[in-house]
């Protein structure tokens, strides 16, 4: 992210540059203006945030406490050790892969990371050669960084806080977006393999690291142990939910527009519901995730200032223009929008640039949340991770040096989830 955000910069500042020597351009006084606009602008947009994230992660909290991402722990269990057979099923690796992609498909971020990493020190105590990625450890990063997202909690809180009419529209584009590109990661992960198969390679020296890391939260969930999800759901209970979940496809896309108004509060009551009937302190839970909400609100402030800071300079420069009247004849003919393509670009390299994209876009009163290109871009980003994020933490976790066909197979996921969205978000959107 430091050479993109750069580039950016320097981009920007070039093309201001000849148009301040030449006077066929924006100079530095509009440089600067946009500069000094965009900063304001992302502080408000992060506190037009605050309520609704904390609204959405409150509800998380209420079904995370009353057990719900054990319940589908248990659901995709049966199907892991099918997908897994390398690890033992009972093995911790494989409750805490389980627990990760649970996490992931609520929406929960800050839940999965820890039980990511965790996964990966599991299945390195099976690997055989260290510093090499093991079969199972590629999998599994192919899957996380598509995994199917059930609920894109933080993009439809943003979609709200910019005017959104339908903030929940994007859930059934989301949904066959990460259908697709989880489908797409296993069979890359599965076929790729044979190109690169699993050898030792020299020792090398043992270097530092320079990873991120998460927070002291993160770190002891981490090291705790993992927790007991119990005993599976037979196996022709998953293929049902599974199937279940695979029928909401086309039920939201023919009935997608009637049944969008009820989504937000269908969640809401559902949550609420569920938790009173599972025992949990409602109205305490849910206030205990909102307390989450808002300082994860407060903690992008940064990220947006810094995203958005750039991305004005390089509208105001020009040079955004320049790049629309030259890419937007070419991708306009495969659904993408040229304003789109930095975020389909981007979102593999950095999750908080592409958050700052999408509010750049959705903010713009040209565009707006409700436009195709709104729909598309946070699509894109509710149905796509950060995959070089991912593959550097959880790796560098292991002190993996050699990691195989793992980045071929997650980004070939990432392209099919691109393209998946743009053609649903054709269908229904355009």
């Amino acid at each position: 992210m430091n050479a993109v955000f750069f580039a950016l910069v320097i981009v920007s500042f070039g093309f201001a540059t000849w148009g301040q020597l030449t006077g066929n351009g924006a100079g530095m006084q509009a440089l600067s203006q946009a500069m000094i606009d965009s900063a304001a602008g992302a502080v408000e947009l992060a506190v037009g945030l605050i309520g609704v994230m904390a609204l959405f992660l409150g509800l998380m909290k209420v079904a995370e406490a009353g057990g719900l991402l054990t319940i589908i722990a248990r659901l995709i269990s049966p199907l892991m050790s099918r997908l897994f057979p390398e690890v033992p099923p009972d093995h911790p690796a494989m409750g805490a892969m389980i627990l990760n992609l649970s996490a992931n498909a609520l929406g929960l971020g800050n839940a999965a990371t820890p039980f990511g990493i965790r996964a990966m020190q599991e299945l390195d105590r099976l690997n055989t050669k260290p510093g090499v990625a093991t079969d199972p450890m590629v999998l599994f990063l192919a899957i996380n960084t598509s995994s199917v997202t059930l609920l894109p909690t933080g993009v439809i809180a943003l979609r709200a806080s910019a005017g959104s009419q339908d903030p929940a529209g994007i859930l059934p584009t989301t949904l066959v977006a990460t259908m697709a590109a989880t489908a797409a990661a296993i069979l890359a992960a599965k076929l790729y393999r044979s190109f690169t198969p699993f050898a030792a390679t020299p020792a090398l020296p043992e270097t530092t690291h320079n990873t991120p890391t998460p927070d002291s939260k993160s770190a002891d969930r981490i090291n705790a142990p993992v927790p007991n999800t119990g005993e599976p759901y037979p196996l022709w209970v998953s293929m049902l939910a599974l199937g279940t979940l695979a029928g909401l496809i086309p039920l939201t896309i023919f009935f997608g527009q009637a049944l969008s108004p009820w989504i937000i509060p269908l969640l809401f009551v559902g949550f609420l519901t569920f938790g009173w009937l599972r025992r949990v302190a409602v109205y305490e839970a849910f206030v205990e995730g909102a307390k989450d909400g808002f300082w994860v609100a407060v903690r992008i402030i940064p990220y947006l200032v810094a995203i958005l800071a750039a991305l004005g300079m390089l509208r105001a420069s020009g040079a955004l223009a320049a790049l629309v009247h030259l890419l937007g004849p070419l991708t306009e003919t495969v659904g993408l929008p040229a304003q789109a393509l930095p975020m389909a670009l981007l979102r593999p390299l950095s999750g908080s640039g592409a958050y700052g994209i999408l509010a750049s876009i959705i903010q713009d009163p040209a565009i707006g949340p409700d436009s195709y290109t709104g729909y598309l871009v946070s699509t894109l980003q509710g149905s796509t991770e950060t995959t070089f994020y991912v593959l550097a933490v959880y790796f560098g976790a292991v002190q993996i040096r050699r990691i195989r066909h793992a980045l071929a197979a997650a980004l070939t996921a990432d392209l099919t989830g691109i393209c998946a969205a743009v053609a649903i978000c054709s269908y229904l959107y355009r």
